[in-house]
């Protein structure tokens, strides 16, 4: 009897065993089951958080799907005339010759009429303009209107069909960080998206237009001028402008006009014609460390108002030497390109609130904006306004400054034969506008002589030395 509870105690205990081991190893969450649950990362500073091991993966296909269909390929069909000079020697005629240029680039559709927006580099001197459509029907376009100093383009072409195009987004709204992609033509490719994200916001290349760039280090090559930069939902938030290149090929860098100031221009040019161009009526820099030290403040982000414009709307309301404008509406200011580039989206007559710093203390005053061609500067007893669409007719030019009024002593008596003269250089630099004359001043001393070459009343080309 006793053997038998012996064996009975040693059977039970090995099938407790064997149950144990299988509910560990094979049964539902064991160590061998399909069913078991994944293992938790624990980080020693996450307090039992679990720890993801990847980021989740980005979809561009939905975007990009959106976007190719609305860019388009640009051709620019360009003619010029050329002499032979051996032909003209030995047979006593010029034998002039039409040379044809071709020049290629996109553009993207933004309405469903035909519509399209490309860089003003793209389609510049054109003798014909025709456009290729994802779908390779091509048609001859019309040129709207151009703004060279935005470097901003509007064509139009009559399809036959509503046309798939891509809608605006708030490129002020944008993120350092966001994935974006980058559609166009590079190399004549047709439909070439490439991905990337913002790599940063108001990028001021020092560029005689656009000081205001979106910045992305999605691959852009010569063609992709006038493309689309696309978020992921595939808006439009810039125009593919330029790359920063020593060989002229994309090295990492490339920039986008935003879409808040390529959307004004547009509007502009369908609704009156050409660029409505408002100005703030200051003149300064941005606060850096050592610009801060020079000038005896504290703050080192900015724009410090060195001087304020006559009869502009910052007079009017108030805006002195020595403030620091920090905001503008929502927008913060911390440098140049922050500045102009928020002015560049509003027009004459706009209303902006100025957020600024005067002794340590923050205020906000409402400005109107001024109209640019009613904006003047002055230099050593010289005040210069923007030439009119008058001039430029008259002259043949698109760029320079008046003579408006002269207050320099050593001046009045050449005071008839310089008044109403244009100046198109100084010390060898093109006098395009106020904007690049006023930084040209900034940087000479007063007491610094200059040299300008203007074309007179008369149409000649003389130069002084003031």
């Amino acid at each position: 009897m006793k053997r038998f509870s012996n064996l009975f105690l040693v059977s039970l205990l090995s099938g407790v065993i064997t149950l144990g081991a299988y509910k560990l190893l094979f049964d539902n969450n064991g160590y061998f089951s399909n069913n078991k649950n994944p293992v938790v990362t624990v980080a020693s500073n996450s307090y039992g958080r679990q720890v993801g091991l990847s980021a989740a993966p980005v979809d561009f296909t939905e975007a990009a799907e959106k976007t190719i269909h609305t860019v388009v390929h640009v051709k620019n069909v360009s003619r010029k005339t050329i002499s032979n000079p051996i032909l003209e020697y030995f047979y006593g005629y010029k034998g002039e010759q039409q040379q044809e240029q071709i020049g290629t680039g996109s553009g993207v559709i933004i309405s469903e009429d035909g519509y399209i927006v490309t860089n003003n580099h793209v389609i510049k001197d054109a003798s014909e303009i025709e456009i290729t459509l994802n779908n390779k029907k091509s048609y001859t376009a019309k040129l709207i209107g151009t703004d060279s100093k935005m470097d901003i383009a509007l064509l139009k072409i009559d399809a036959d069909e509503k046309l798939p195009y891509t809608a605006f987004a708030n490129s002020d709204s944008v993120k350092i960080g966001e994935w974006v992609l980058a559609v166009g033509n590079p190399y004549n490719l047709t439909s070439t998206v490439t991905a990337g994200i913002i790599s940063a916001k108001a990028r001021n290349l020092d560029t005689s237009g656009i000081q205001s760039f979106i910045q992305t280090d999605a691959a852009v090559n010569p063609g992709n001028s006038g493309g689309a930069l696309v978020n992921t939902r595939g808006e439009l938030i810039g125009i593919n402008t330029m790359i920063s290149s020593m060989t002229g090929s994309y090295v990492g860098y490339s920039f986008a006009v935003p879409s808040n100031i390529a959307r004004k221009i547009i509007e502009d040019l369908m609704e009156f014609g050409n660029v409505q161009r408002g100005v703030l009526g200051v003149e300064g820099g941005e606060l850096n460390d050592s610009a801060s030290k020079e000038l005896g403040v504290p703050e080192t982000e900015g724009f410090y108002i060195q001087k304020v414009s006559k009869n502009s709307g910052a007079e009017k309301s108030g805006l002195e030497k020595g403030d620091i404008i920090t905001k503008l509406d929502d927008q913060n200011i911390a440098t140049f390109a922050d500045l102009s580039g928020y002015i560049n989206t509003k027009r004459p007559k706009d209303k902006v609130q100025v957020t600024f710093i005067r002794d340590g203390k923050n205020e906000v005053v409402p400005v109107i904006l001024s109209k640019n061609e009613f904006f003047s500067t002055e230099f050593k007893g010289l005040e210069l306004e923007n030439i009119d669409a008058a001039d430029k007719k008259k002259f043949r030019l698109d760029y320079g400054v008046k003579i408006k009024s002269i207050t320099n002593e050593n001046l009045k008596q050449y005071q008839e034969e310089l008044m109403g003269n244009i100046i198109v250089s100084i010390d060898n630099m093109k006098a395009k506008d106020l904007d690049t004359v006023s930084k040209i001043f900034n940087n000479k001393e007063e007491n610094q002589s200059i040299r300008m070459e203007m074309i007179n009343k008369k149409g000649q080309i003389i130069q002084i030395i003031i």
